[in-house]
């Protein structure tokens, strides 16, 4: 993958957004640290890159195709031909069919950015003509309301209305929230208006309609609170940011309408919640633009509320994948340390959600703690979604499958698609944004939040230093930084130090490991020279200097085989263990273990080895037992075929 920087077409395109649209927001603020941007990020690792190519080879135009087929593009095209009079039918099976389209968009947008694909720029500009087709003249945009609103395409909508109408059902609002969020990253990655201002056109109609101080009406499913500010960051247009905050102030007023429930985190106002409830999906895309609010609104209350309700999910309800979410029925959390494993439910939305969310929450307070939680998600319960080949995929992501239980929406195994599709095209637009992740900064501070080998051209006080990152992670933990600089540069590099590293699972106390290691046992050196450890500050090893070009930081972080206990509430695994390594759960398959599997137990796994095994799996890091036994990565699991799986193993 080649780094491009933004071209001059697209710095223009910045300049005159924000010389025309720009309004005055000098009141408010914005997150204290800043992710670097994956425009300026270029990825050489050999564990993330091959799995984003993936994606931009295979993964985009396979979704594209499935749209084409099931009639996503169809529906906007007879959305105008309604428009001018004719007739049609809707195709698709749910109401937010739409947002497949716009969230394969997003992700082949950020796919261009480090991999410039000129007939897919182009394509995108030919889908983005047929969404064009599908707006009304006022802004509305949701393809099957325009072509018959009294005719929903699921049996869980209400018959009967026009616009808005049954807006706890209806996924307009999500609809539109998916677009922003595809628009903006469009936007950034090619300069182009086309997209942002079908969106901006929408967004407009949106305000005057639900900016209405008589309006108290919020969506069903969150998102287009945090898609709302996505086009505050462009435009900066008050009116976005205010009613994102609205819509989240309303939830829960039952003075000023008749709330939807508890699924839909509507229960009480979001202020006063302090346990996650309801769709994980909805609740995570909520608790996320919640935080935007507390940072740049400087909310006390919105601050305090995200803070409860992140110590309830990690304390409580978070799988030891990172998963979220534990019953089929409503996509939901289920009670404090409902965590059932054969019928666990850890939608891969919800794992993508959490990792937005976690992402915000650290540029909010500088604290590694929500980088060890997002990472544990990352490579755990979200990888899983996808399968090696890039075209099969898990909605649910069980701990356990009995081969005859159809967990995967009717499926033993992973399948090409789903009529509800949000997790493959959830999937698309997250894994090319990966590399904004990495890094992040604070003034003079310079954060390095994930291992994954990459060069990186980050503006550290009033000059730009390349930052060169080499590593094997997540197999080993051997990490080589170079810091490439014009000049020396006066800075504090923090290096996250893995929960793992200091005998902790996760924060909270859901998990424990049974025996502990010498907490802080860990490598570092400066230029060679072994320096000392000593310095953490929220969880991040801080080496504060005056860095010269050339100077190099490895640091060493052991990987050792850890079994995870759980606390007894959790009644699915009293008596149980799992295992780990670095960031990664390992589960067994039976396939790997057929004559032993049902015979699998701790006492049988006391001694595992870790054993890299090139030509599984694209290369893979297997635990293999004494007795021939063998587990491996969680996320690897179910890409040769249906099988019996278990992440829990009796003590």
């Amino acid at each position: 993958m080649k780094n491009i920087f933004l071209t001059c077409a697209v710095c223009a395109a910045l300049f005159t957004l924000s010389a025309c649209d720009k309004t005055s927001t000098e009141k408010y603020t914005d997150y204290p640290i800043h992710d670097v941007s994956l425009t300026n990020v270029t990825l050489t690792d050999s564990f993330w890159l091959p799995k984003i190519q993936t994606i931009q080879e295979k993964t985009i135009r396979y979704a594209f195709e499935k749209c084409a087929e099931e009639g996503r593009f169809e529906n906007f095209v007879t959305a105008g031909v309604v428009m001018r009079g004719g007739q049609g039918k809707t195709r698709g099976a749910m109401p937010f069919d739409d947002t497949d389209v716009y969230k394969t968009i997003e992700g082949a947008a950020y796919s261009l950015i480090n991999a410039p694909n000129p007939k897919l720029d182009a394509y995108l500009d030919s889908v983005i003509g047929i969404i064009q087709q599908g707006q009304e003249p006022d802004g509305y945009l949701t393809t099957w309301r325009t072509i018959n609103p009294k005719e929903p395409p699921c049996n869980w909508v209400k018959h009967g209305g026009g616009r808005w109408f049954d807006l706890a059902n209806s996924h307009e609002l999500y609809n539109a929230g998916h677009m922003y969020e595809a628009a903006a990253a469009h936007y950034y990655a090619t300069g182009k208006r086309n997209f942002l201002d079908i969106a901006l056109k929408n967004a407009d109609l949106i305000v005057q309609v639900f900016g209405d101080s008589a309006n108290a009406q919020v969506p069903g499913h969150e998102i287009i609170e945090t898609g709302l500010i996505k086009l505050y960051d462009i435009t900066g247009r008050e009116d976005y940011l205010l009613l994102s905050k609205k819509l989240m102030d309303l939830r829960g007023d039952t003075a000023r309408r008749e709330v939807y429930g508890a699924y839909n985190q509507d229960h009480i106002p979001v202020t006063r919640q302090e346990e996650v409830v309801g769709h994980a999906v909805r609740a995570v895309y909520l608790y996320a633009g919640m935080t935007d609010i507390a940072a740049i609104m400087r909310d006390a209350a919105y601050h305090t509320a995200v803070n409860k309700l992140w110590e309830n999910m990690v304390g409580k309800k978070m799988y030891v994948t990172g998963g979220l979410g534990a019953r089929h029925n409503g996509e939901a959390f289920g009670e404090n340390y409902e965590l059932p494993n054969l019928t666990a439910y850890s939608e891969t939305c919800a794992a993508i959600g959490g990792v937005y969310w976690n992402d915000r929450l650290f540029r909010l307070t500088g604290d590694a703690k929500y980088y060890n939680v997002l990472e544990r998600m990352l490579y755990n319960a979200l990888l899983a979604g996808i399968s090696y080949s890039g075209t099969e995929f898990f909605y649910p992501n069980p701990l356990e499958a009995d081969g005859r239980y159809r967990f995967n929406k009717g499926h033993l195994t992973r399948a090409p698609w789903f009529d509800c599709s949000c997790c493959p095209t959830n999937l698309i637009r997250f894994i090319p944004y990966i590399p904004n992740l990495i890094y992040a900064t604070e003034g003079t501070n310079l954060f390095v939040n994930l291992f994954i080998a990459s060069q990186a051209d980050i503006q550290v006080g009033d000059q730009t230093i390349r930052l060169s990152q080499e590593t094997d992670y997540p197999w080993n933990g051997n990490i080589r930084l170079t810091v490439n600089t014009p000049a020396t540069q006066k800075m504090q590099l923090r290096i996250r130090i893995p929960g793992w590293i200091y005998n902790e699972v996760a924060p909270g106390g859901l998990y424990r490991y049974t025996e502990q290691v010498i907490p802080y046992n860990y490598r570092v050196s400066i230029n060679g020279e072994v320096v000392s450890r000593n310095l953490i500050d929220k969880g991040y090893l801080v080496i504060d200097r005056t860095w010269s070009d050339g100077d190099t930081v490895e640091l060493q972080l052991p990987m050792q085989v850890r079994q995870v206990a759980v606390d007894e509430l959790v009644t699915d695994d009293i008596g149980k263990v799992a295992y780990e390594r670095g960031p990664l759960v390992y589960c067994a398959e039976e396939l790997d273990n057929l004559l032993s599997y049902d015979r699998m137990k701790a006492a049988n796994l006391d001694n595992l080895v870790a054993e890299f095994k090139p030509d599984l799996l694209g290369g893979i890091n297997v635990l293999r037992g004494a007795d021939g036994s063998m587990l491996l990565p969680y996320y690897a699991w179910s890409n040769r075929g249906v099988g019996r799986m278990k992440v829990f193993f009796e003590e």
